[in-house]
């Protein structure tokens, strides 16, 4: 994939149902997706992928183990610098998150239709099974795997502040 279709991918993807829920902050959040993408070689052809995503709880990254993080490889001069970060951010800490992506366990389909229509039908489909952590999104056929790691990156950045927040009233923070 070249950096056009990458950042055509990244462009195109849509969220048309959003997860009620966001990430857990304590534990591993599940994601459903279903994502729509059309075929480029025939016309109202679309193509839906199932699966999950799994989103591991986020990871608390203090300056002291980000410096030991940085050191990996370098010398004696990386490890004083890191030894200064450390003293100086001693307020700063990191979220670290990390997901898997199971294709094993995605479902692929064709359907015929408007990609409207058919994001509209599945919509409703995903909205009557009442699943607060499934999401419908259209996106880019041969780019499929980069429009759910957009959609993953989003949950993470809608899902930082409170995470921070959930950190401090457990005194982590």
């Amino acid at each position: 994939m070249n950096p056009d279709d990458f950042h055509y991918a990244l462009e195109n993807t849509k969220v048309i149902h959003a997860p009620q829920k966001r990430l857990e902050t304590f534990g591993t959040t599940v994601l459903n997706y279903h994502l729509i993408t059309e075929e480029m070689d025939a016309v109202n052809r679309m193509r839906v992928r199932e699966g999950r995503i799994h989103a591991q709880k986020p990871e608390l990254v203090t300056p002291d183990h980000f410096a030991k993080l940085m050191l990996d490889g370098f010398g004696e001069k990386a490890e004083k610098y890191a030894d200064a970060v450390s003293e100086f951010a001693s307020q700063i800490a990191i979220l670290k998150y990390g997901f898997t992506f199971r294709k094993d366990e995605t479902r692929r389909y064709d359907v015929t239709g408007a990609l409207a229509e058919v994001a509209d039908k599945v919509r409703a489909e995903v909205e009557a099974k009442g699943d607060p952590l499934a999401a419908v999104l259209t996106g880019v056929d041969d780019g499929w795997e980069v429009c759910l790691l957009k959609f993953a990156l989003d949950m993470v950045l809608a899902s930082g502040g409170e995470h921070v927040r959930d950190l401090r009233r457990h005194g982590l923070l």
